[in-house]
This record gives C-alpha cells, sequence and structure tokens, in this order.
C-alpha cells in the first residue's frame, strides 16, 4: 500500500466478490489504480488471486463455494486496517455475527448475493460489490475510495 495515487492520507481500494474461477479484463482495468484488493469470496481458483495480485496486494476470504486445499488457507472473515479505519471483510453479510459499528469497523464487505450494494447502517458502511464471474451475469466491481476516515463506494459496471 505504498502507492497512493489519490494523495496523501488517500487510497483507492478495488472491491470484487463472486469470481468464480472467471476474471474478467475488465475487472483488472478497473483495478489499474487501487493501492488494494479486497476479493469477498467465491474466488473458484486460486489463479484469480494470483492475476489480482500482480495489480495490488490482495486480502480475500473463502466463500461458500470455495473448496480444495488452495481455498482451506483461506480465512472466513478478515479484518483490514488502514489508517484510521478498519474494514470487516466476510462473505455473507447474513452471517455477520458482531454488532460492526459497536466493534469500531467503519466498513462491512461481503459478496454472495450477486447483487451490488451501498448502504449506511448506524455510521457503517455496507459494501457489497456484486458478481464479476462468468458472462452470464452482468458484471460489477467496486471501488472504495478512503480519505482519512471517510469513506466513499461506487460500483463500477464491468
Amino acid at each position: 500500500m505504498s502507492r497512493s495515487p489519490q494523495g496523501i492520507g488517500s487510497r483507492l481500494i478495488g472491491v470484487i466478490s463472486d469470481t468464480h474461477g472467471q476474471l474478467r479484463p475488465e475487472a483488472l482495468k478497473a483495478f489499474q489504480d487501487t493501492d488494494l484488493i479486497i476479493h469477498a469470496g467465491d474466488i473458484g481458483k486460486p489463479e484469480v488471486l494470483e492475476t489480482l495480485r500482480l495489480v495490488a496486494p490482495v486480502y480475500a476470504v473463502r466463500g461458500n463455494m470455495d473448496a480444495g486445499a488452495w481455498a482451506v488457507e483461506l480465512p472466513e472473515t478478515e479484518v483490514v486496517e488502514i489508517g484510521e479505519v478498519l474494514l470487516y471483510v466476510l462473505h455473507d453479510a447474513n452471517r455477520l455475527d458482531l454488532d460492526p459499528a459497536a466493534a469500531g469497523f467503519s466498513c462491512v464487505i461481503s459478496g454472495h448475493t450477486h447483487r451490488p450494494l451501498i448502504d449506511n447502517r448506524k455510521g457503517v458502511l455496507f459494501l457489497n460489490p456484486g458478481t464479476a464471474g462468468p458472462h452470464s451475469f452482468k458484471g460489477t466491481v467496486a471501488l472504495l475510495h478512503l480519505r482519512g476516515s471517510s469513506l466513499e463506494a461506487h460500483v463500477v459496471e464491468l
């Protein structure tokens, strides 16, 4: 995370989920200037993460469709600390077993539904990038802008 294309104290985070073994070139293009990439599960193949790591450092969690030795190594949840901001990452937001506001999280990142979501609940940003998987789905990813403790997200159609 040494690069900071958005200025001092700013970070651009690429958020992706539900690739199901396929990484679209459009997703890589959307993440070209990111400082970090978060994959919220249902990765499908380890090569997806390897390719994303060529763009930026990657944090990833295991989704319900991720199986095999490579997937067992992935955590079910991840806490990502970037400056003043704590991000909580899990695949299925319905499995959230904590109060993110009380725990000090600024953002909960999830996948699973294949539907993009940007929602503020009790001061916590809930972000689901949708699916970036096979072309039978409408593809989306998200970009998360961090400036100090301020967060702003938007969905990018592929």
